[in-house]
């Protein structure tokens, strides 16, 4: 049919889309969801703090990610990529219904434990739908491919998030997981039944895991290291989001013990607070590119962190909406301005030898405080009160802004003023 014909090439375009939004899917159900539900539970600050473990699989994946390469699948007939991919994503769906059916009021080990299985799971479909993506895609194509995705991720973190908050009313909350299981099988069938296997690469002379671990971890490891100010970046880069770290993991039990709603939360901090992100990454992008990165870090390091400020603020005007607008909307667009000069500033430190490895080991950096030190933030909050603790947020974005200056002034980034 000539109908079919015409849409042939916006085909894999409908793929990532789709494989976005099954990424995007499972992130929010062990972050802030998770979170919510935790609050409405009556579980204590501090163990909601030390949920931010859970999300460690998505800062180490880098360290199993060979493994999708090195071993066969376990569809072997859907080839090398799919055959990792659709067993992932059915067991992906499987361990969402296993956690929409415990009760963290109850037995909160349980439903983290389920969670931790979530986000195990979550990340290495990730580690597949990248390669698939890499692999798929034309390299004229990557960039609209990349696009697609994005945005069908950002549809599921919508979904996941401000969807699924406002179905608890109705549905409560094992029904509203029990959905967010379902719309897995968006990803699976879009593997199964859309996706095109991406032709195998040949296969050289084998060699030893040594060998290869030489090539693909050390190799790479070694030459960052060797650099001027390699430590200065690595301090630099796992405290640049330190503050964020602290404030994210506390938002869902904050806005529930001033008194908002879940309906409130979903449309403020989920709709407006996802739009809100966007708009700051796009003025961010245009930041970079009129001032260079190394001033774009500064203006939007400082940005971000006396964003955290406004969490003071809303403390201490309680249950105030208009409040809540003004802190969502300052903080999320000053993240998301902040992301796009950090973003920016990670790219240009990898060697285009070691792109894909120096990048995943950098972002993995970048992640790790919001996943360790931020599962101390309930036991923070519990013994300071809200204002102290969004307080010391505030000041935890110091030692990472000190060290900034210190290297834009002795390492500054390649832009055109200095490359």
């Amino acid at each position: 049919m000539p109908w079919l014909a015409a849409l042939r090439p916006a085909r894999p375009l409908l793929v990532m889309l789709l494989l976005g939004f099954s990424a995007g899917l499972p992130l929010p159900l062990t972050g802030f969801t998770l979170r919510q539900w935790f609050a409405e539970s009556n579980v204590p600050l501090g163990a909601i703090g030390l949920t931010a473990l859970i999300g460690l699989s998505y800062s180490l994946k880098f360290i199993w990610a060979p493994l999708l390469d090195q071993l066969p699948p376990p569809l072997r007939r859907l080839g090398r990529r799919r055959g990792w991919l659709a067993p992932v994503q059915a067991m992906l769906a499987a361990a969402i219904a296993a956690m929409a059916l415990t009760d963290p009021a109850s037995d909160a080990t349980l439903t983290v434990a389920a969670a931790v299985a979530v986000a195990f799971l979550s990340a290495t479909q990730d580690i597949a739908i990248d390669a698939y993506r890499i692999e798929s895609l034309a390299p004229e194509r990557q960039g609209l491919g990349l696009a697609a995705y994005v945005w069908g991720y950002r549809i599921a973190l919508l979904v996941a998030n401000a969807g699924v908050l406002f179905s608890v009313a109705r549905v409560g909350w094992a029904g509203a997981l029990l959905a967010m299981s379902g719309l897995m099988t968006v990803g699976l069938s879009t593997t199964l039944a859309l996706a095109r296997e991406p032709p195998a690469p040949q296969r050289v002379s084998r060699r030893g895991w040594a060998e290869w671990l030489a090539d693909a971890v050390a190799a790479p490891l070694r030459d960052f290291l060797g650099r001027p100010g390699a430590l200065l970046i690595i301090a630099f880069v796992g405290l640049y989001k330190l503050g964020e770290a602290l404030a994210g993991i506390m938002t869902a039990p904050f806005y529930r013990s001033l008194g908002f709603s879940r309906e409130d939360v979903a449309a403020v901090s989920g709709v407006f607070g996802l739009f809100a992100t966007l708009g700051g990454v796009a003025a961010g992008g245009v930041l970079v590119a009129a001032i260079g990165t190394g001033r774009a870090l500064v203006v939007t390091g400082l940005g971000q962190m006396l964003s955290n400020l406004m969490y003071v603020m809303l403390a201490e005007a309680g249950r105030s909406v208009l409040v809540l607008w003004l802190q969502v909307g300052i903080e999320n667009a000053t993240d998301g301005l902040a992301d796009a000069a950090f973003v920016a500033y990670l790219s240009g430190l990898t060697r285009t030898a070691f792109t894909a490895t120096q990048y995943a080991l950098l972002s993995s950096l970048a992640a790790l405080p919001l996943r360790t030190i931020g599962g101390l933030s309930g036991y923070l909050a519990g013994a300071m009160g809200w204002t102290g603790f969004f307080l010391l947020t505030t000041a935890a974005a110091l030692p990472g802004l000190a060290i900034m200056l210190a290297l834009l002034k002795h390492f500054p980034p390649a832009t055109k003023e200095t490359a």
